[in-house]
């Protein structure tokens, strides 16, 4: 065997050796000629490039001035040719002068077309890999090529130069792989210990002779569970087959807890086991040495000893009533914690005196329990004493020596038992200096169990005794230690599938508001959302970003609590988002989200009950929409406007500069989802001085069981009649004083600061009804974006003026008014008197007019119409970077600069 090991492992080698040297030879050519190519364009480039070639290619002697630089270039570069040729293809310079005047072979108008490529060029004068640059002038028109390369001849030398080092590399592999086969089949020679085959034939002879005239059981079992060897007496009492030897313990027939102690290794001494009808004094020890290493010896001798099982099973009776105390103790709550601690409890002091409980950190928060099981936290602690050496709850246990009590519990997946925690030299070594007090303490026996539930760990009790209990663990233990772990495993499972479906609520509720406020100069916020304890609500908040460097502000609270409440609040939240995209006013805005509520309301299935104005309830399936509140209000920082609605919700505190609060008067609708038409809402406007706070808020703030709204009013009022504080310090202010011990409701808060655009960065014309005008006023706009530094967009920003203002007065009616806002973007704006809506639409090759909106929407960032009570303003947002679509005058995504066409003929463009 061992020189068949040698030869078959010499082939394999000499196999792979041979395998890799012919990968790398192929790889070395390809990366030579990947280099040639990669020189001969670099050269090829550079001399195309190079200041004067194009210059010299117009001389009238051409090859006077290259032939030296072509050739001084060849010998600085390295490459084997280098070659100046007219757009022709005809040779001004070459390497080799004689063909100076001929034409280069292949196919090179690709580089006449202005295109440069590389190639493996075959002909004469030599094969090569060459590349072929085009030269240029400086109209862009090609005046000429350049061509470098490198002969084949030259990339295959470089090639074969690598050839001794491979082979070398190539022989050295050989030579260790047979080295290492020969250090195989010696090994596998030394297996025999020097005996040939007489002395262990001798051997064997006497050690059958002694085997099986004993009258004691004996087995030996492998490291991989099969028995090696069964004395006569062993087959005898255990009724092994005649085929046993070679087989796996649990093929044997044998009583499951005996073939559980052949294949756990433990050491144990006259435990008593159930054999048929006979009871048999069991001594296990694992072996160390020879063929049967990391497996075990047993010896069995039958024993009849019926007092110590009448004893045992009055312990046995003793631990079905305790398994009954368990099942009622264990469990009377859903809280992950709790549960650990009845389970505990009930232990100590009938069972043990000291227990603590671990589980992993995802099972106490609600979550799947991972894979790894090497850390766990301590989540309770009962004993007979109150003062004890093991570690305190909420400490990290971890198990990192794999030969511990603890580790090889959870690997087997059973309880395992340590009855002398002195001998453990793996749970010592995990944590001497715990171990050596916990001895001191009096701690001698330790059962430990995993808690599964449905295959799956949860964590893990550990049972100790000590000084009040002298008995160590035994065998008969496990059992009801397995069952006692098995019911408390199974109520925390319950407690933690309780605790992840409220944390999923919770989630879902957080997953639908807003996480980051979006950027805008209009106003600077702050926010604070708080959920109530009871339940999952349906209050929320959001910033909106609007045309115009405006910005919408909303609160709003749906009725009712649970699941459906905070699915209810996603959706309005998204088609507030949505509605406000149509740049509507607050209250038009209001009418369309209570036509949705009533949508809402309608969509239950048959039987359930629901629907629109439906009571609160908690948010069951099959509930219909109850109805909800929102508060939606529009500020505009370049005129200090603010305009507000309200639907049932509470409204805002304002907050002047100088710290005095007001609370604004705004129309008091009703409700969304009562049905109450199509416009049962109405506005309020105010302007709001710079630095002033307006401050939004869900009712869950200044009401609760103990304090009424109007209370609530003034006591938020005193907290916010402060000035000079910034929008965050005025959250955490409101919240220090308002906030509830236990709030009953969600709590939504949202304070915006006013700000202004500057008075410099807004400029006004109006515009009379006449073509002719136009042209004055894109002269002042570009004017104007110059001071501003924006010269980038000038050009842009004066195409779509022109557009929008010659529309305006053709298709529009007086009075025509242009603006021109610079903040983030520049926003350009066109109104007029008329409320015709303008389309997009694509006109044909042959129509004279109808592409002016299209260029608009081409050159802008985005684009839009907003109506007023009379009239419409047109807008249009153009970004300042010069990185930015549309900037520089290239279209998006394009690659060239676009066609500039006159600018009074732009005017006569329609939509």
């Amino acid at each position: 065997m061992a020189g068949q090991v040698f030869a078959l492992q010499a082939v394999i080698a000499l196999l792979i050796v041979a395998a890799a040297a012919v990968a790398l030879v192929l790889q070395g050519k390809y990366d030579s000629e990947r280099d040639a190519r990669n020189r001969s364009l670099a050269v090829a480039e550079a001399f195309a490039h190079a200041p004067g070639t194009a210059v010299a290619l117009r001389s009238p002697d051409p090859t006077a001035t290259l032939q030296p630089r072509s050739e001084a270039a060849r010998l600085g570069s390295g490459v084997d040719f280098v070659a100046v040729l007219a757009p022709d293809g005809t040779r001004y310079s070459d390497s080799d002068p004689s063909l100076i005047g001929l034409k280069s072979p292949g196919d090179v108008g690709r580089a006449a077309r202005g295109e440069a490529f590389t190639e493996i060029y075959h002909g004469e004068p030599n094969d090569a890999v060459r590349a072929v640059v085009p030269v240029r002038d400086d109209r862009g028109t090609v005046v000429g090529m350049v061509s470098s390369g490198i002969t084949v001849e030259t990339v295959g030398q470089a090639v074969e130069g690598r050839l001794p080092l491979l082979l070398g590399a190539a022989g050295a592999g050989l030579a260790l792989a047979v080295s290492g086969a020969g250090l195989v089949s010696a090994r596998l020679r030394r297996q025999t210990h020097g005996l040939g085959p007489a002395e262990m034939t001798r051997l064997k002879e006497h050690h059958e002779a002694v085997l099986h005239s004993v009258k004691e059981g004996v087995v030996i079992v492998g490291g991989d569970g099969r028995l090696l060897l069964a004395n006569d007496e062993a087959r005898r009492l255990l009724k092994l087959p005649e085929n046993a030897e070679r087989r796996h313990v649990r093929e044997l027939g044998l009583e499951p807890r005996t073939a559980a102690l052949l294949l756990s290794g433990r050491a144990v001494t006259d435990e008593v086991h159930l054999a048929g009808d006979r009871l048999l004094a069991v001594n296990v020890r694992p072996t160390k040495n020879g063929a049967a290493e990391g497996g075990c010896v047993m010896t069995m001798r039958d024993t009849t000893e019926l007092a110590a099982l009448a004893g045992r099973a009055e312990v046995a009776r003793g631990r079905l009533r305790l398994l009954y105390e368990a099942g009622t103790r264990i469990g009377t709550t859903l809280d992950v914690v709790r549960t650990a601690e009845e389970l505990s409890e009930v232990a100590v002091p009938r069972f043990a005196d000291f227990v603590t409980v671990e589980l992993l950190d995802p099972v106490v928060r609600g979550e799947e329990p991972s894979g790894a099981f090497t850390e766990m936290r301590r989540t309770a602690l009962s004993g007979v004493r109150a003062d004890t050496p093991l570690q305190p709850v909420g400490d990290l246990i971890r198990f990192v020596v794999p030969t511990t009590p603890m580790a090889t519990a959870l690997d087997e997946g059973r309880a395992v038992i340590q009855a002398d925690l002195a001998a453990a030299q793996g749970w010592r070594a995990q944590d001497p200096e715990g171990a050596a007090q916990a001895l001191a303490y009096g701690l001698h026996s330790l059962v430990t169990v995993p808690l599964l539930a449905r295959g799956v760990v949860l964590g893990m009790a550990n049972f100790w005794r000590g000084a009040n209990t002298p008995e160590p663990y035994g065998e008969d233990d496990l059992s009801f230690a397995e069952e006692l772990a098995a019911r408390a495993a199974l109520a925390i499972d319950n407690a933690r599938r309780f605790t992840r479906e409220h944390s999923m609520a919770v989630a879902l509720q957080r997953s639908l508001l807003p996480r980051v406020l979006p950027e805008q100069n209009a106003m600077q916020v702050a926010f604070r959302y708080l959920p109530a304890k009871a339940g999952v609500g349906g209050d929320w908040f959001d910033v909106i970003p609007l045309p115009g460097a405006r910005v919408a502000l909303v609160v709003g609270d749906v009725v009712g609590h649970g699941l459906h409440a905070a699915a209810t609040m996603g959706r309005l939240r998204t088609a507030v988002a949505n509605f406000s995209t149509l740049d509507l006013t607050p209250d038009e805005l209001l009418s369309h989200l209570d036509e949705l509520i009533d949508r809402l309301g309608e969509e239950v299935e048959p039987g359930m009950p629901g629907g629109a104005g439906a009571g609160g309830g908690d948010g069951g399936p099959g509930e219909g929409t109850a109805g909800a509140t929102c508060l939606y209000v529009i500020y505009d920082p370049t005129s200090g406007a603010c305009t507000m609605a309200s639907a049932g919700h509470p409204g805002p505190a304002l907050v002047r500069p100088d710290g005095s609060v007001e609370f604004p008067a705004v129309p008091a609708g009703l409700p969304l989802g009562l049905g109450l038409g199509d416009r049962p809402f109405a506005s309020a406007r105010l302007k709001l001085e710079p630095g002033s706070k307006l401050v939004l808020f869900t009712d869950g703030l200044v009401e609760d069981r103990q304090r009424d709204f109007d209370s609530g009013l003034a006591l938020l009022r005193e907290s916010l009649a402060r000035p000079d504080r910034t929008p965050e310090q005025t959250c955490a202010d409101v919240f220090a004083a308002m906030l509830f011990p236990v709030p009953g409701d969600d709590i939504a808060l949202l304070v915006a600061r006013a700000e202004r655009v500057p008075a410099d960065r807004i400029a006004e014309w109006e515009v009379p009804a006449d073509p002719s005008a136009v042209s004055p006023v894109r002269a002042a706009a570009s004017a104007r974006i110059a001071e501003w530094g924006l010269e980038e967009v000038a050009f842009t920003a004066e195409l779509v003026l022109s557009e929008l203002i010659t529309n305006a007065i053709r298709y529009g009616r007086p009075p025509v008014r242009v603006r021109l806002v610079y903040d983030r973007v520049l926003i350009c704006e066109v109104s007029d008197g008329s409320s015709t809506s303008p389309h997009l639409r694509h006109a044909a090759d042959t129509d004279e007019g109808g592409r002016g909106l299209f260029l608009v929407a081409q050159f802008a960032q985005r684009w839009g119409t907003r109506y007023a009570r009379r009239g419409k303003t047109i807008w249009a947002e153009l970004p300042v970077g010069p990185d930015q679509p549309g900037g520089n005058g290239v279209l998006p995504g394009g690659s060239g600069a676009v066609p500039v066409p006159d600018l009074d003929a732009l005017e006569d463009l329609a939509w």
